[in-house]
């Protein structure tokens, strides 16, 4: 097996990927030889947009529908043949960046995404546990849901974050699962596109607080998801890794 098939074999679900890290993270994993169950809503045109990707498909559903997590496992378990891989890559931007001073709608917020990954989760499970080499991938907020003044509530959404990948990895240690968690800082996805647009003194602060100098592309996480996918990081669980140029100021 050549290293551009290291995942030749292996079976995957990206949530989250018509657009930004979901479908750089597809694309990657694709390349690397994966089969991959692109789930998104049914307006991203999920169902098409890979049309001319072999080993992709498109799957419109809704995660924040009740049970729907579900019937993705389902979907990828009987077109794929069983979950390797989890990659749970939540939009959850909100109509404004959230600051430190919005603490019940902060809390809410990562609830709502801690939930919808523990669906997705307890969903994959059964598949998981039959893999031979199992992961899970947890992708975290975007700088960009926050305001340039909410270092503190960003630092708040990783450390939450963190621990529910920890007690995933806890759980899933005696499978031969690992599972741990991608913190993004300022990545160019669409919505953060339209986030920095909207408010240019956040995307100065995103620049400067980095040590790059520079907005981070998709790409730049779903590198790292490549990772934490293979066999390279068979012994790496519980654990996080931050995509954000390296903080030289702040959180």
């Amino acid at each position: 097996m050549t290293d551009a098939l290291r995942l030749f074999g292996m079976k995957a679900i990206v949530t989250g990927a018509a657009t930004g890290i979901g479908e750089a993270t597809v694309r990657t994993l694709v390349k690397h030889g994966a089969s991959v169950l692109a789930v998104d809503v049914e307006s991203s045109g999920i169902d098409k947009h890979f049309a001319t990707l072999r080993g992709v498909t498109g799957f419109p559903a809704n995660i924040r529908t009740e049970g729907v997590a579900q019937q993705i496992a389902d979907k990828a378990a009987s077109l794929l043949g069983g979950i390797d891989i989890l990659v749970c890559n939540i939009d959850s931007h909100s109509e404004r960046p959230l600051t430190d001073e919005d603490q019940q709608e902060i809390m809410q917020h990562l609830q709502r995404r801690g939930a919808l990954m523990t669906s997705l989760f307890e969903a994959a499970l059964p598949q998981l546990k039959k893999s031979p080499a199992g992961r899970v991938i947890n992708i975290g907020c975007l700088r960009s849901e926050f305001s340039a003044d909410a270092d503190n509530a960003f630092s708040t959404a990783e450390e939450t974050l963190a621990s529910m990948t920890k007690t995933q990895a806890a759980m899933l240690g005696k499978f031969g699962i690992t599972s741990n968690y991608i913190q993004p800082g300022a990545i160019m996805t669409p919505e953060s596109r339209r986030i920095y647009s909207a408010a240019r003194d956040l995307r100065d602060h995103c620049i400067a607080m980095s040590a790059a100098n520079r907005l981070g592309e998709p790409v730049d996480v779903a590198k790292v998801a490549l990772f934490l996918a293979t066999d390279e990081s068979a012994f790496v669980s519980g654990t996080g890794i931050v995509v954000d140029g390296c903080l030289i100021n702040g959180s």
